[in-house]
């Protein structure tokens, strides 16, 4: 076996020969060593046989004077493999030409004259870093293909992990479930999760939202009615139960309910039999219902807002679902999947987010959970220009004080800074939007009844 191909390979890009002689003997041992004297041949090489690291003097020929030759080798090998170390190499005038090219996605940077020792070290932890990115890509694909047999839900929380045992359990089951969690948490994925592991799955899904229906229509949007039942009525129009036969119905915002209609669904759970608005033939349907709300249904059966009765016939089993503040790592962990999904979608070659952008994320408390993460992580990912998402592009440099993140340290504990720099982001919204809340709403990437009871949270 060649020896390239036992060793991880590593270019130096060089126009002096006695130093890419000295690198070469000095790492020769430890690595497969390519050699180039240019640009062009630099880029020939690192095509050919794609190095995890570069070591890339930016005074190449014809410009060994300047740095344009290298910046431009530089940028071509980063939109080849955007995970490449290149370790950029300047003289001792340089360090202005050495920070734009760690801006433009450089590893890190080294002076001359070389120190063979000190390089060493530079080299070691960039292959270091390499297997480290390397491990954690393989796992982030396990944990996708995972995430298929959950119906395209990712966590690796403990609390997520129940959710996943818990779907399983009641999947084969024909009881109903009720899902509940705040806006945006995946309630509607764990409901088709339910469905797709289910005997039923190769029935329909009916999903129907009761919250964004008035209340007039949502006895027929859910029932159906006859001809000439009420005014505009002109044909026979089925119902989402008779639609979901032999399938699920999913009642999403199943609280919004009003009464009069929570004791009709009632009596079809109870009789399995239905009438459409206007009829008076009872319509046998085999449905099975799974619902969600993300208010708290204790207290509004306390309040008398929703029947009791329902509940139980509706919440035999419940699978409550955390926020996304609650999930500790699992934030990184799906931003890193959304940038990866986005990147690809909009053909960006991104490496990943700043120090800075990374203590946002985990600070932020996602009023708006994993909906509202993956919309900031999608408008980022589209708007970038560099290879880095930065805080702002995130959004989150929009705040009055722009506070860094070393004041936000200083606030105390983790859910103080949350909290401080959440109600800093939606006065700013608000601030900007000229006090238009639905706008505000929108750019947060929450509803409007989700901003305002965040307003009513910080006494906004």
């Amino acid at each position: 076996m060649d020896k390239g191909e036992t060793l991880n390979k590593i270019l130096i890009v060089d126009d002096i020969e006695d130093i890419r002689k000295q690198l070469k003997w000095g790492l020769g041992r430890e690595y497969a060593v390519l050699l180039a004297a240019d640009g062009t041949e630099a880029l020939t090489l690192f095509r050919r046989h794609q190095p995890l690291v570069v070591t890339l003097d930016l005074g190449l020929p014809p410009d060994e004077e300047g740095t344009e030759e290298g910046f431009r080798c530089l940028h071509e090998m980063l939109q080849i493999a955007p995970a490449t170390k290149i370790i950029v190499i300047t003289g001792n005038d340089g360090r202005e030409n050495a920070l734009k090219a760690v801006q433009m996605g450089a590893y890190d940077h080294y002076t001359k004259p070389v120190d063979l020792d000190e390089l060493k070290v530079i080299i070691s932890r960039a292959f270091h870093l390499q297997t480290i990115e390397a491990e954690n890509r393989r796992l982030q694909s396990t944990i996708i293909e995972r995430a298929g047999e959950n119906n395209g839900i990712i966590g690796q929380c403990q609390v997520m992990q129940q959710v996943f045992t818990t779907i399983r359990k009641v999947a084969q089951s024909e009881v109903s479930v009720m899902v509940s969690g705040e806006s945006g948490t995946g309630k509607e994925l764990v409901a088709r999760a339910i469905h797709d592991m289910s005997l039923r799955k190769h029935a329909p899904f009916i999903a129907i939202n009761c919250g964004a229906i008035p209340d007039t229509l949502l006895e027929s949007e859910l029932f159906g009615h006859e001809k000439g039942s009420f005014t505009g009525a002109h044909v026979r129009v089925l119902g989402k139960v008779e639609y979901a036969h032999k399938g699920t119905l999913f009642l999403d915002e199943i609280g919004e309910i009003p009464g009069v209609l929570q004791v009709k669904l009632l009596r079809f759970l109870q009789e399995k039999k239905i009438q459409r608005v206007g009829g008076r033939e009872d319509i046998p349907v085999d449905v099975r219902i799974l619902a969600a709300t993300n208010i708290d249904i204790t207290k509004a059966m306390e309040d008398g807002r929703f029947r009791e009765d329902l509940y139980y016939r509706i919440g035999v089993v419940t699978i409550d679902l955390p926020p996304l503040r609650n999930r500790g790592d699992d934030v990184m962990l799906l931003a890193n999947l959304f940038l990866r999904k986005f990147a690809t979608d909009f053909n960006k070659k991104i490496r990943g987010y700043s120090p800075e952008a990374e203590q946002y994320i985990i600070a932020y408390s996602w009023p708006g959970n994993v909906r509202e993460l993956e919309n900031k992580v999608q408008r980022a990912v589209l708007m970038v220009t560099g290879q880095l998402i930065e805080a702002d592009d995130l959004g989150f440099a929009a705040l009055p004080s722009s506070p860094a993140i070393p004041e936000v340290q200083e606030l105390g504990t983790l859910k103080d800074a949350r909290e401080a720099l959440e109600r800093e982001m939606i006065l700013s919204a608000i601030r900007t939007q000229g006090g238009n809340i639905a706008k505000a709403a929108d750019i947060l990437g929450v509803s409007r009844p989700t901003l305002y009871d965040l307003m009513k949270k910080h006494g906004i």
